[in-house]
């Protein structure tokens, strides 16, 4: 046991060829059960009567009620449902349209082709989106001590494939949330457009603000905010201003029906929120839970980037406590995770890696493989909990880093 342990810590359990082993196995399982399902479907429906790319659905329907010149309708459920019912069937399950006008730049696009191509050149495009960041990332590692190592494991994440079953936009906010963080120190302003472009997704936006504030990046601030207002006013004269109204007025039935009444599944949910819920709380108790510690990551991520402990360290930080503020993270955005472990694993290569983060590395990297099944049969929040981990060794990793800037260089300046 004392060996197991041993290991654990120190991390030397996970070798280069256990990692593209393991990675290369998930990656033809998935594979293979895409290819199967696919050639089990019927038509744009798969065998349990869901279609393919089950939530892109919604965004193709929603692209479809545009270019017929009913944007109005998009927020409407019931007009949204009966396009769905039209494009898919009666049968279909309902897939809400629940984000902002600004995601319509995206889906009217997408829907002025047929559906499965659509769906391919969604997927296919987000996803070397996402890869590339990856690369761009790990290949700033002095000497690329990595290798082409980091390709299979990027690619073979779980929650990529999460994320690839549902059609979903993960891929695209972790793209676009990486490249704002690697443009931000030699181009703010390039940084602030890819942040405000993050606005079809609001949740998200709970922490990063304020850690630019206490960075002091304040063209960043100022560019993201130029941005959001410029999608507004695009949206607002393409598909007119009150579709803003209408989503404004929708919002209040997503939180019902999503956040309070957990219609998607408190299991599949990645919130401390959800997990308060999931143990049978009330909705105050459980806002009251999310609430507490949505502060705390705030503070505490607004600390590290006030102070001058490396910069990966708190790019990670930030991406884990974007997860960690907002009450609607569903298992498909553990996407953004990628991040997180990408920049630790650059911060461990440039200090040392610390006790046991190889191991927690490893841990959260198959964390949203197993975080779904096993909240639904046991009530415990795995892909919570990895999280939660995550945050406190990057934050001890932040503490030390600080520690040892002020004993070494007492004189250093604080960005």
């Amino acid at each position: 046991m004392t060996h197991i342990w041993q290991r654990l810590r120190t991390g030397d359990w996970l070798t280069a060829a256990r990692m593209r082993g393991y990675s290369l196995l998930l990656l033809a399982l998935f594979v293979l059960v895409f290819a199967g399902w696919i050639a089990v479907s019927d038509g744009l429906i798969d065998r349990n009567g869901k279609p393919i790319g089950t939530d892109f659905s919604s965004f193709y329907a929603a692209g479809s009620l545009v270019l017929d010149g009913r944007p109005g309708d998009v927020y409407n459920m019931a007009a949204h449902y009966a396009r769905e019912q039209r494009i898919f069937g009666a049968a279909t399950p309902n897939y809400g349209w629940l984000y902002p006008p600004i995601f319509l730049l995206v889906a009217t696009p997408l829907a002025l082709m047929p559906y499965i191509m659509a769906l391919a050149v969604w997927q296919i495009s987000t996803f070397a989106l996402y890869l590339s960041v990856i690369g761009a990332i790990l290949r700033r590692i002095p000497g690329n001590v990595i290798g082409p190592i980091w390709l299979p494991i990027a690619a073979g994440f779980p929650a990529v494939f999460i994320n690839l079953g549902h059609g979903q936009n993960g891929l695209l906010t972790a793209g676009l949330f990486g490249a704002a963080l690697l443009a931000l120190p030699a181009r703010p302003v390039l940084s602030g457009i890819l942040f405000g472009a993050l606005a079809y997704k609001p949740q998200f936006a709970l922490v990063a603000p304020f850690a630019l504030l206490a960075a002091g990046q304040w063209r960043t601030v100022v560019a993201a905010g130029i941005t959001v207002v410029a999608l507004m006013a695009i949206t607002s004269l393409i598909f007119g201003a009150d579709l803003w109204l209408a989503f404004a007025a929708s919002t209040e039935t997503s939180r019902r029906l999503l956040i309070e009444q957990g219609s998607v599944g408190f299991e599949k949910l990645q919130s401390v929120y959800a997990a308060v819920r999931m143990w049978g709380a009330s909705v105050p108790v459980a806002y009251a839970a999310q609430g507490a510690v949505s502060a705390a990551v705030v503070c505490c991520t607004v600390w590290a980037w006030r102070s001058a402990c490396n910069p990966d360290v708190k790019a990670a930080l930030l991406v884990i406590a974007t997860l960690l503020a907002s009450p609607h993270v569903l298992d498909y955005d553990l996407v953004i995770l990628a991040l997180a472990i990408a920049f630790a694993v650059r911060a461990g290569f440039a200090g040392g890696f610390r006790d046991y983060e190889i191991s927690l590395l490893a841990a959260a990297w198959i964390a949203p493989l197993l975080s779904r099944s096993i909240a639904g049969a046991t009530y415990i929040p795995l892909g919570l909990l990895a999280v939660l981990a995550f945050y406190a060794f990057v934050l001890r990793r932040a503490t030390l880093d600080r520690g040892q800037l002020r004993v070494g260089a007492p004189g250093v300046a604080q960005a």
